[in-house]
């Protein structure tokens, strides 16, 4: 009796546990049927200077004493009011941050933060943008840097600024900037384009299992992952490989006229130091050091779209949650339950 009533238990939490991952399910697959809402993100805004300002202050009160710090205080608050009688304007820079995967996903904030900005900035202005990238597909690149160039079509100044890397399609964003700032050490380049194709077909073969692939057009399909790979589909694979490769050295000679194309879009890449004696960057210097010099002179305003969960998302995220838990405790007790005497 004792067996059937431990089996009894058991079953009732393991059809509990069904239920709600049966729940979860039904959940997911109502937000993909539903699928992204429209106008469901909002643009958030950060005055940079506050934060530079916030770093700055506690770094006085804890090294100054309070005599002089009531001096300092006393001295900004006047100069402060003297520019505010004069009338000085300050400058405008609006701080962009990409970090590029290898589908581009950035983008789709990107779009947004630039709509905003293009809507009130003057070629007073600048923009910046924090780029960190590896590349990755070309259309979702090619689009990114789209993005850009209407900055650039705008008339207001781009600058880029390579802490880590910027490399391949990240570099064809880069690249528009009027500007591009390196860290020392930073990667950048890669002018190239490359393509890995898998093929089992022999495999197949082997095992006596036939796989068709019907097209119609000569070109409808060059290289195959099961079928037979034909020298004249690899020809035309190669074949649009270089016109890629064309369009992009085309691409990148558009935007930095000084590059010796030829010499650089061998797919190598390069630190900053050795890009910065190879044009492919204007300086040597950080995006905090860039940013915080920028901050004593302009007005830094740091945008973001985020999108909004919606209260399904939410829902489904802390179900997924509570779910893992369960699941985890059921699997601690049932490990240490014996239900053969």
């Amino acid at each position: 009796m004792e067996f059937f009533a431990e089996y009894a238990g058991f079953l009732a939490r393991t059809v509990t546990v069904v239920v709600a991952v049966v729940l979860v399910l039904i959940v997911i697959a109502a937000l993909r049927g539903k699928g992204r809402q429209a106008g469901r993100g909002h643009l958030q805004v950060q005055k940079l200077n506050d934060f530079y300002r916030s770093l700055r202050e506690r770094l006085e009160q804890t090294v100054l004493d309070k005599p002089d710090l009531k001096a300092l205080r006393k001295l900004e608050g006047k100069q402060a009011k003297l520019k505010k009688r004069a009338g000085d304007k300050k400058a405008r820079v609006f701080v962009l941050d990409f970090d590029g995967d290898i589908k581009a996903s950035a983008t789709e904030h990107l779009r947004h933060e630039i709509t905003a900005l293009l809507a009130i900035a003057t070629a007073q202005d600048e923009v910046v943008l924090r780029l960190e990238s590896g590349g990755g597909m070309v259309h979702s690149y090619g689009l990114a840097a789209s993005q850009l160039a209407r900055i650039r079509q705008a008339g207001v100044p781009l600058t880029v600024c390579v802490d880590k890397v910027a490399a391949s399609g990240g570099y064809m964003m880069a690249c528009i900037g009027e500007k591009i700032l390196s860290a020392p050490f930073a990667i950048l380049g890669s002018i190239g384009v490359v393509a890995q194709v898998p093929n089992v077909h022999r495999l197949l073969k082997k095992h006596e299992i036939d796989f068709e692939v019907l097209t119609a057009g000569t070109y409808k399909r060059t290289l195959t992952v099961f079928g037979e790979n034909t020298e004249k589909g690899r020809e035309k694979f190669q074949e649009d490989l270089e016109t890629t490769h064309t369009l992009f050295k085309g691409f990148v000679s558009r935007y930095r006229p000084k590059l010796t194309i030829d010499e650089i879009a061998t797919g190598e890449v390069w630190l900053g130091l050795a890009a910065l004696d190879n044009k492919l960057v204007d300086e040597l210097k950080t995006s905090d050091e860039y940013l915080g010099e920028r901050a004593r002179e302009a007005e830094l305003f740091h945008l973001h779209y985020a999108e909004k969960k919606t209260l399904q998302e939410r829902f489904g995220l802390a179900a997924s949650v509570a779910i893992d838990r369960v699941l985890l405790n059921w699997w601690s007790r049932l490990s240490q339950q014996r239900f053969w005497q």
